[in-house]
């Protein structure tokens, strides 16, 4: 279809002006909504959202939603109804996703169950009760390579208890034994490098890894909590 030349000119002016707009409008919600609530000073980031005039506030890795003015704000899931998506979680998912190839393996012990195809990497504290649920339900789990990442962060007793388990000659026994039987690690040597443990911690916070366990997939999800043994199984097959 042939326009008329003024038509033309002004249609490629107006597309040169529309991404001119994204700047005003993002300074628009960001100073009604810092001002209004303090806590929200932290912005990082003003985006569009799927839904037509429907803006995505995130703060770290937490969404909001807001209307063009910022006069409203909204904390839930945005749910696609026709595909059937939780946007919202799609969302997160993508903001806390970990690359596998990201992970420091040399920090971790692993442990080959099976033809060890399927990977996860797991960050545990020795300490946390949610973690030995969580062993418990790994250890049904066949065909498959867990990289156990020591995370002390529940306090001393974990950073001795990690300690110990990452000094002994076979780290994935002496953390089973620990995990799934109470059999407490022995006494390491004074000569044993930590490095790995202070390493792991400086890992965790950079990705912002502050409960435990906590699972890496290859696909780079990350599922914090201790999931059971079907929903492992899931995940895998991902």
């Amino acid at each position: 279809m042939n326009l008329p030349s003024t038509l033309r000119r002004a249609l490629a002016l107006l597309a040169l002006a529309l991404p001119l707009l994204a700047p005003a409008q993002e300074a628009t919600i960001r100073k009604a909504l810092t001002e209004r609530i303090p806590g929200l000073s932290g912005i990082d980031e003003i985006s569009k959202s799927p839904m037509p005039g429907l803006f995505e506030v995130r703060i770290g890795n937490d969404i909001f939603y807001t209307d063009p003015e910022g006069n409203y704000l909204i904390q839930g899931a945005l749910i696609d109804t026709r595909a059937r998506k939780n946007l919202t979680e799609e969302r997160i998912n993508k903001l806390t996703a970990i690359d596998f190839k990201d992970l420091q393996l040399k920090n971790a012990f692993t442990v080959v169950r099976g033809n060890g195809k399927r990977k996860v990497a797991v960050f545990e504290d020795p300490n946390c009760p949610y973690c030995k649920r969580f062993e418990k339900d790994l250890e049904k789990i066949d065909n498959v390579t867990v990289h156990t990442f020591l995370v002390p962060i529940l306090g001393a007793d974990s950073t001795e208890k990690s300690r110990r388990i990452w000094c002994a000659s076979d780290k994935a026994k002496t953390w089973d034994d620990w995990m799934l039987r109470n059999v407490a690690p022995k006494e390491a040597g004074a000569k044993c490098d930590t490095a790995a443990l202070d390493a792991n911690v400086a890992f965790a916070r950079k990705y912002n890894i502050t409960g435990t366990p906590t699972l890496v997939f290859v696909d780079g999800h990350r599922v914090p909590g201790a999931i059971n043994t079907q929903q492992i199984e899931q995940l895998l097959a991902r």
